[in-house]
């Protein structure tokens, strides 16, 4: 199922949402669920319940009444639910030759632009907004987050402290939990944001090119131990390579099955905590140069199974073994590469798709795209992403 965007909302029920417990206003075409902010509105809940299912506008820019600063907007924001219609975007639809491109909103840029000719409200979206991130595109990925705003507004982690005492204090439910981590964030230009606070704090951290130093001689070492005592140096091309593929469909499986296994996450400070350092984290703060690819350690412990498992399926010859395994470590390190240069270098132009096909699963489906250096197995299981909304406004 595709990553669904903010909906486009009838204006009767907009109307209709004019109490404490399921308050909406308008600024335009843009529709706020403001009902989590009733009781923390400086003026008091009732006076924000006066204007209920209306449009906000005026009165947000009255100086007499109280004109709202820019922050006032920022938190608006963050209670974006979707899109209506008005009476002015419906008479600019009616009179268009291309209704399509302004319904469903928000339009492409061209009907942005006939809807400005004709005046109706401005500073309507031209890209979809999606409803799991709270993002429009990759360069979303990449906004600055204002660290005590974010808090503030929801209550998860604070990213000026360290983050793995606060999950696993913060008595979060699974729902809740998994809602915000899937929301990305961007701290100080993609720098690490604090994990333990203490000496372990290194451990976390693991530059790019410690995997192929790490990996490569013990993978090279390991190859030619295998050709030297096999029958024929096509004998271990082949397996070799038999591991190589083999990499791509447990690639998928970890992915999905291990690092997304959101629906059966245990509803617990265990499972949310084990969760977050698995794989939360890299979708909580994307572009964090430091945590894109696996440390030695959690690589160990997460190979040492692969390795008895290709020693026993392969009983038969250590070195067959020995060297399919090898071909599936060549395909990690490769996978691991990938996927930090998708995040973080420009690239040729069969990885610029990757690229875009790896940061709509951050920005726009985290349910699906679960291939990194390829989309096959995502094809194979259904879970191919579909070519993001965002691409008609182009």
């Amino acid at each position: 199922m595709p990553g669904r965007t903010l909906p486009n909302i009838l204006a009767s029920d907009v109307e209709s949402r004019k109490t404490s417990q399921s308050c909406y206003v308008t600024i335009g075409a843009k529709v706020y669920d403001i009902t989590p902010f009733l009781e923390d509105h400086p003026g008091g809940g009732d006076l924000i319940l006066e204007y209920g299912g209306k449009d906000v506008t005026s009165i947000m820019k009255d100086e007499i009444s109280h004109s709202h600063s820019e922050a006032a907007y920022e938190i608006m924001d963050e209670h974006l639910v979707g899109f209506v219609a008005n009476e002015s975007i419906l008479k600019t639809v009616v009179e268009s030759d291309h209704p399509d491109d302004i319904l469903p909103l928000p339009p492409n840029q061209d009907g942005l632009e006939e809807l400005q000719k004709h005046g109706s409200p401005n500073g309507l979206p031209v890209k979809p907004i999606y409803t799991n991130t709270g993002l429009s595109s990759a360069e979303d990925l990449s906004r600055e987050t204002d660290l005590s705003a974010d808090y503030q507004t929801y209550k998860f982690l604070d990213l000026n402290k360290p983050l793995l005492m606060q999950v696993w204090n913060g008595g979060f439910s699974k729902d809740f939990y998994l809602e915000q981590v899937h929301r990305p964030r961007h701290y100080k230009g993609g720098e690490s944001a604090p994990l333990f606070g203490n000496i372990l704090e290194p451990l976390s951290k693991t530059p790019w090119w410690v995997v192929p130093m790490v990996w490569l001689p013990p993978v090279a070492y390991g190859t030619v131990l295998a050709a030297l005592n096999m029958s024929s140096i096509f004998q271990t091309v082949a397996y070799w390579l038999l591991g190589l593929g083999l990499w791509t469909l447990v690639e998928y499986v970890l992915h999905r099955g291990l690092f997304h296994v959101d629906k059966y996450l245990p509803d617990n400070r265990v499972g949310i905590t084990a969760h977050f350092l698995l794989h939360g984290i890299h979708h909580y703060l994307p572009m964090d140069k430091l945590r894109l690819v696996m440390p030695p350690t959690l690589f160990i412990a997460l190979a040492t199974p692969f390795y008895n498992l290709a020693h026993a399926v392969f009983y038969w010859d250590w070195y067959v073994a020995t060297a399919v395994f090898c071909g599936g470590i060549f395909g990690y390190i490769c996978y691991d590469l990938t996927h930090y240069f998708l995040h973080h270098r420009t690239l040729p132009s069969y990885y610029r798709e990757l690229k875009k096909y790896h940061l709509q699963h951050h920005f726009a489906d985290y349910e699906n795209g679960f291939g990194v250096t390829s989309r096959f197995w995502d094809r194979v299981f259904g879970t191919e992403l579909a070519p993001p909304k965002a691409a008609k406004a182009a």
